[in-house]
């Protein structure tokens, strides 16, 4: 999806998307830049951050950025992870609304409402239709014109790549014309920690059920990058010690099985070796402590 498409100008943009939890909006933006750059699990709460990913073409760039899922704030970080979605509302050269074929299509109405007043083009894109009928689709698309008359409106599958083609010609036919924001040959705004951090996140979402993910915070406490290989430290914070003691297992066991499947998912992102060392401590407020949260980089 990185030909040229454009003619004339340079155009770039800010492609911002938002959605309700589990929507698949970090799979649509995975498939649209062709990296994967965002976590991805059945649980909800699984992106906490505004991630971008940049996709350049020779007269175009568009910079996606994937924002944590809506909900109703019960505690400081989520209401942060709010703020990114705010943000990005605000901020949004292109708006790519995520929905799907489960969902109550009017979840976090106030959401719709917002939409309908937004001066940016709203592109609305319906996943998961490959788990429904031709029928439910045509009827969800004709609700949702009527709720975004102005949107144009794509049904498709994000886990299998359908209809992506002409969700991403929608975009580029979007793009304000702009030079590139970033050097053309990036791809995303975040540094290497910041990935490492997030893919031991989603091991813990993988392995760990009830309250386990949304108590941890995942912190990289050393990146050295050798010439063979990454030497990496990492500190697990959760908020009570027998959060810690669920983590670690028995004898260390659950421990070393998330430590080995992050090492092998960080080879392979990195393409490079990795030494992995985990810890983990309790610190019961990180969720509602401003000083911590702007050390995690949920606050400025």
């Amino acid at each position: 999806m990185q030909e040229n498409k454009t003619t004339g100008r340079h155009r770039a943009g800010f492609v911002n998307i938002i959605g309700n939890p589990n929507v698949g909006k970090s799979t649509l933006m995975n498939a649209l830049v062709g990296e994967k750059l965002s976590i991805v699990t059945a649980k909800a709460q699984t992106t906490r951050h505004r991630i971008m990913g940049i996709v350049n073409g020779d007269d175009y760039q568009i910079v996606y950025s994937d924002t944590p899922g809506i909900l109703k704030p019960n505690y400081r970080l989520q209401k942060n992870m709010m703020d990114f979605v705010d943000a990005a509302i605000g901020d949004a050269d292109i708006i790519l609304y995520v929905t799907d074929v489960v969902e109550k299509a009017d979840k976090n109405a106030e959401y719709i409402s917002r939409l309908q007043r937004v001066e940016c083009p709203v592109i609305l894109v319906l996943n998961k239709i490959d788990i429904s009928d031709q029928a439910k689709v045509m009827e969800l698309m004709q609700w949702w014109k009527q709720q975004l008359p102005k949107a144009e409106i794509f049904p498709v599958s994000a886990q299998e790549k359908f209809n992506l083609e002409n969700v991403y010609e929608a975009i580029v036919k979007h793009l304000p014309e702009s030079p590139a924001w970033f050097d053309k040959d990036a791809f995303t705004d975040r540094n290497l920690r910041f990935f490492a951090s997030e893919i031991i996140r989603e091991k813990i979402l993988l392995n760990y059920d009830k309250e386990i993910p949304y108590c941890c915070q995942v912190e990289i406490e050393s990146f050295k990058e050798g010439e063979e290989r990454y030497d990496i430290s990492a500190v697990i914070y959760v908020m009570r010690d027998s959060q810690k003691g669920i983590l670690i297992g028995k004898a260390g066991a659950s421990l070393k099985k998330l430590g080995t499947q992050a090492r092998i998912d960080m080879e392979d992102f990195f393409q490079k070796k990795v030494f992995l060392s985990m810890f983990v401590k309790v610190d019961p407020d990180w969720r509602e402590s401003r000083k911590e949260l702007r050390r995690f980089g949920y606050e400025d």
